[in-house]
C-alpha cells in the first residue's frame, strides 16, 4: 500500500500520544520478575508491547519477537533467569541484527544460551538458571546498545550478590540507561551509577506497585516537526500526557526544537506547541543520546532548507533497518543531496536535486515513515510505501494526522 499525504496550511489540534513504549517494556518486564498482581496502566498499544505482554503472559516454548529489539533484548535477558527452556526468535531482520555481545556476557554471569542458528544472531535457545548461580561483576564495552545494558541491569535485584556493570570507553544512549535505573528504583529496587563508568544493583527484589505509563517523547518528535514546518505562524499543537521532568531522554525533543523555531509551554499532563523565534542558517547535533531523534531532525531541517552536520548515529546501522543509508537515499527522492561520512555521520551542505515522484520507502522502519510524512506540510503529495509499519510504536499515528488537517488517499 502507498499513502499520499498533503498537509494543511494551519494545524490547529489536540493530540493523545501513545503510551511511552520505552517506558512499557522495562515496566512489563520488571513488573513481571517482581510477580505483581497489579495492573500496569496506559500500557502502549504498539506492535513492541503487544509482542513482550504476549510472551510474558503465556510464556511459549518459542517466542517470536517479530521485529522488535526491545524485546529480544529484555527476554534474552529476563529468560535466563526464569525456569524453563524457551527458543527466541524474529523476523528475517531480526535474524541478522547482532546480539553476540548480550550473549556473551550474559554467559559470562552465568546464563545458558546457546544460538539456534548463526553464531551471533537470533534466534537463541535460552534455559533459565537461578539467580543464586550467577556471577556478580561484568564488564562490557560503553558504546553498546543502552538495551543490552538495560537488560542486564533489570534483572540484576535477582541475583545473589546484585549485579556490578563496569563500562568501557565512550558510553551512548546515556539517558536511555537512567531510564531504567529511574523505573527500577521506582519499582523499590536500588540501582545507580557509582562514578562515571560502574553501575550497580543490590540484591533487593522489586515491589509490586500500581503504575501509569507516561506519553512518548519520540511520537512527540514528528508533531514538533510538524510546527516547524507549517506554513501558518498561528499553528499550536496539544500534545497530552507530557510531562517537563520526564525520564524519557527523548524529551530533550523540546530543547533541540527551540533552536529551530518551535517553542514548548508545560502545563501538569500536557504541552502546547507553537512557533517562536528565527531559525539557524545552520544546524549541527551529536545524537550520541537520542538517536532516535535523527530521522525526525534530518527531514526537518532539509525540509526548513536549513544545512546540517549530524554525529553520534553509530547505532542506527543495526536498527530496524540500516537508518544512516536508508535516510541518504530517501532525502534524495525530496530533492536533498545528503551524504553519509564513516559510520556515525549525516550532513548535507545545502545542495538541492531534482525532487523524484518515486514513493518514500520505509524499509520496515516505523520512524521512516512518520519522519518523512510532514513533509507533506512542504511538498504536494508526499508518498509513503508501506505505512502500516507505524504499528510498531504508533497505531493511530495516521488517524491522528487526518485529525490535524491532513490529505491522505490511499493506494496499492
Amino acid at each position: 500500500m502507498v499513502y499520499k499525504l498533503t498537509g494543511p496550511a494551519l494545524i490547529s489540534t489536540s493530540i493523545k500520544l501513545p503510551a511511552s513504549k520505552s517506558i512499557s517494556n522495562r515496566a512489563l518486564i520488571i513488573h513481571a520478575l517482581s510477580k505483581g498482581s497489579n495492573v500496569l496502566s496506559n500500557l502502549s498499544d504498539c506492535d513492541d508491547t503487544k509482542v513482550m505482554i504476549r510472551a510474558l503472559r503465556d510464556m511459549p516454548e518459542i517466542i517470536d519477537v517479530h521485529a522488535s529489539g526491545t524485546a529480544m533484548r529484555f527476554l534474552t535477558a529476563y529468560l535466563s533467569l526464569v525456569p524453563g527452556t524457551h527458543i527466541i526468535t524474529g523476523t528475517e531482520r531480526m535474524k541478522h541484527r547482532p546480539i553476540k555481545v548480550l550473549v556473551d556476557t550474559l554467559r559470562a554471569l552465568g546464563a545458558n544460551i546457546e544460538y539456534n542458528g548463526e553464531e551471533g544472531f537470533p534466534p537463541l535457545r535460552i534455559t533459565g538458571r537461578n539467580g543464586n548461580e550467577w556471577n556478580r561483576a561484568i564488564e562490557l564495552p560503553g558504546n553498546v546498545s543502552s538495551q543490552y545494558i538495560s537488560a542486564l541491569l533489570m534483572i540484576g535485584p535477582y541475583l545473589k550478590e546484585g549485579l556490578n556493570i563496569k563500562l568501557l570507553g565512550d558510553i551512548v544512549s546515556k539517558p536511555y540507561i537512567n531510564l531504567t535505573l529511574d523505573l527500577m528504583n521506582q519499582f523499590g529496587g536500588k540501582a545507580d551509577w557509582v562514578g562515571e563508568t560502574l553501575l550497580t544493583v543490590k540484591p533487593q527484589p522489586y515491589k509490586d506497585i500500581p503504575f501509569t505509563i507516561e506519553s512518548d517523547w519520540s511520537a512527540a518528535s514528528y508533531w514538533y516537526e510538524m510546527i516547524a514546518l507549517s506554513r501558518s505562524a498561528d499553528s499550536e499543537i496539544k500534545l497530552k500526557g507530557l510531562f517537563k521532568n520526564s525520564s524519557q531522554g527523548d524529551s530533550e525533543v523540546a530543547w533541540i526544537f527551540n533552536q529551530l523555531g518551535v517553542q514548548t509551554e508545560f502545563s501538569d499532563d500536557e504541552v502546547i506547541i507553537k512557533k517562536g523565534g528565527t531559525k539557524p542558517l545552520r544546524f549541527e547535533y551529536n545524537f550520541i543520546n537520542q538517536p532516535d531523534l535523527a530521522q525526525t531532525f534530518a527531514v526537518t531541517c532539509a525540509m526548513m532548507d536549513i544545512p546540517f552536520n549530524f554525529n553520534g548515529l553509530q547505532s542506527l546501522k543495526i536498527k530496524e533497518t540500516d537508518r544512516l543509508t536508508a535516510l541518504v537515499t530517501e532525502l534524495k527522492k525530496l530533492g536533498i543531496s545528503a551524504v553519509q561520512d564513516l559510520e556515525s555521520v549525516i550532513t548535507w551542505k545545502g545542495d538541492h536535486i531534482k525532487p523524484s515522484e518515486t514513493p518514500i520507502n520505509t524499509y520496515e522502519d516505523h520512524r521512516m515513515a512518520m519522519a518523512f510524512a510532514p513533509a507533506g506540510l512542504i511538498m504536494k503529495d508526499v508518498q509513503i510505501n508501506n505505512p502500516e509499519v507505524i504499528s510498531k510504536s504508533y497505531p493511530h499515528y495516521w488517524e491522528d494526522l487526518k485529525q490535524a488537517g491532513f490529505n491522505i488517499e490511499e493506494n496499492e
